[in-house]
């Protein structure tokens, strides 16, 4: 169903794949939009070593929200800030494209938990962390996106 990578010298391991999820801070998710257009937007991603997924949040309505519950079918990408070989001009970069469906979290201590996480990525501050959850959970969407296909790869850009 889903499509090999052509350049399979390039291609990244799954532990890489899994380490530039986890590491990285963002990405750009894809949706089926209004009239069948494509929906991409850029955002930010907590990846769940436990159960495998990867959780975003947002607000409770919107253009994100309603391409999802119209078609749960996503594509979520995610690339490094990329490196330069000594003495040489071209960047190497590496990418992860995954390919899976969405849900909302229903349970909201769950979603909560997502939402720490996810602010532990950005900062520690305890304080800062419990003051934005106490403003804003209640208008908080989480959802999670199960990886049904993922491919990673390292591209000179020469």
């Amino acid at each position: 169903m889903f499509r090999e990578m052509r350049r399979q010298r390039q291609a990244l391991t799954h532990e890489d794949c899994i380490d530039l999820l986890t590491t990285e801070t963002r990405g750009v998710l894809a949706m089926t939009g209004d009239e069948g257009y494509p929906y991409c937007v850029p955002i930010n991603h907590y990846y769940c070593a436990e159960d495998g997924r990867l959780y975003f949040h947002g607000g409770k309505i919107g253009h994100r929200v309603d391409a999802v519950r119209a078609c749960d079918k996503v594509c979520y990408t995610v690339f490094d800030k990329g490196f330069l070989k000594e003495g040489d001009w071209a960047l190497n970069v590496k990418s992860v494209i995954a390919f899976g469906r969405m849900s909302i979290v229903e349970d909201e201590e769950k979603a909560l938990e997502i939402c720490r996480k996810l602010c532990y990525k950005f900062t520690d501050d305890e304080d800062y962390i419990a003051d934005e959850i106490a403003k804003f959970a209640k208008a908080t969407l989480v959802m999670a996106m199960e990886i049904e296909h993922m491919t990673g790869k390292l591209v000179n850009e020469k």
